[in-house]
């Protein structure tokens, strides 16, 4: 059966035209930057679960083992009949996990801005769990989003929001963003968040440049995919993929470095690169043991689980 047949998907995709705007309002920005939300089509998304698979990229496979070790804790803390509502949906070992823990799970929401992914995503889940209702929303979760709501009332609303996406926000962003959480999940709901703690920036850079090259192919794939969604004339292999770690704002930041001078076409707009000038795709701020708690005075923090080596953490904020 079709998944549209089956539970209709809330389609708030931003259109191309959304794309180019952004796309040129960060190209001529100084320095120049594009939105990391612009990585996740279709391939981008595949991509990213490569990754997460990549020896150096310790943070799936440590929030995961939290996630697991500290399962029924966090269970008894949501408590039952949740709508779970998962902003840049992954639907794979982490998610499923919650899936499977929490009692008498009213309904799971994924909202993600690859309508492909999303939809492939809502299919597995709904032949996997055929008594869950799957509410797939394809949207920004950085814009206001409207939750749907279950056929069956929810005791509450939690956000689930892992991989240390968080850090890819400045705290003022992060802040916004958890503020918008905070309406979406509304009176008496939460936020389960995971976020990357401060480590030895070598272990942070390799991270984010693995030695097989997944991360730099991903990082240039923004560039494809504004050609072929944008029309934009970038060839990628004037582009070479590098991270950084900022010291003075405690983040990774992956950039796209021009190898040569030269011009991209943009709509009727010429783009000019220097050989050097970069393109800041990706931040991923790096927090301390507190997380994000204290950002803003819209939630209360209950409760952080991490490893042994204190490298991640997870932690639920409650709204008040």
């Amino acid at each position: 059966m079709d998944v549209e047949e089956t539970e209709p998907l809330l389609d708030l995709h931003p259109a191309p035209a959304d794309l180019e705007a952004e796309a040129l309002r960060g190209l001529s920005a100084e320095p120049k930057t594009l939105p990391c939300k612009l990585f996740y089509d279709e391939k981008g998304s595949e991509l990213f679960e490569s990754i997460c698979e990549q020896p150096e990229y310790y943070l799936t496979r440590v929030e995961t083992a939290i996630l697991r070790d500290s399962l029924s804790e966090i269970a008894a803390v949501l408590g039952p009949r949740v709508q779970l509502i998962e902003p840049g949906s992954g639907a794979g070992t982490k998610t499923r996990l919650l899936l499977d823990a929490l009692d008498d799970l009213v309904s799971y929401v994924p909202i993600d801005i690859s309508r492909e992914h999303l939809l492939g995503v809502a299919e597995s889940l709904r032949r996997d769990y055929p008594g869950l209702q799957v509410q797939a929303v394809c949207a920004d979760f950085q814009q206001t989003i409207p939750a749907p709501e279950p056929d069956r009332p929810a005791r509450r609303r939690v956000v689930f929001f892992p991989g240390s996406t968080i850090g890819n926000f400045t705290a003022d962003e992060a802040r916004a963003f958890l503020e918008r959480m905070a309406e979406v999940a509304g009176p008496g709901g939460g936020i389960l968040l995971g976020f990357d703690r401060r480590k030895d920036p070598q272990a942070l850079i390799a991270a984010y440049d693995d030695a097989a090259g997944v991360t730099a192919e991903f990082n240039r794939n923004l560039l494809q995919r504004l050609n072929l969604d944008v029309g934009t004339d970038f060839v990628l292999e004037r582009f070479t993929h590098e991270a950084r770690w900022n010291e003075a704002v405690q983040r990774i930041e992956m950039h796209l470095v021009s190898t040569t001078n030269q011009a991209v076409q943009l709509g009727e707009h010429t783009i000019a690169f220097a050989e050097g000038e970069s393109i800041l795709t990706e931040c991923c701020h790096k927090y301390g043991p507190e997380g994000v708690a204290g950002l803003t005075d819209r939630f209360r923090w209950v409760q952080t689980w991490t490893d042994a080596d204190e490298r991640f953490g997870i932690q639920f904020l409650e709204t008040v």
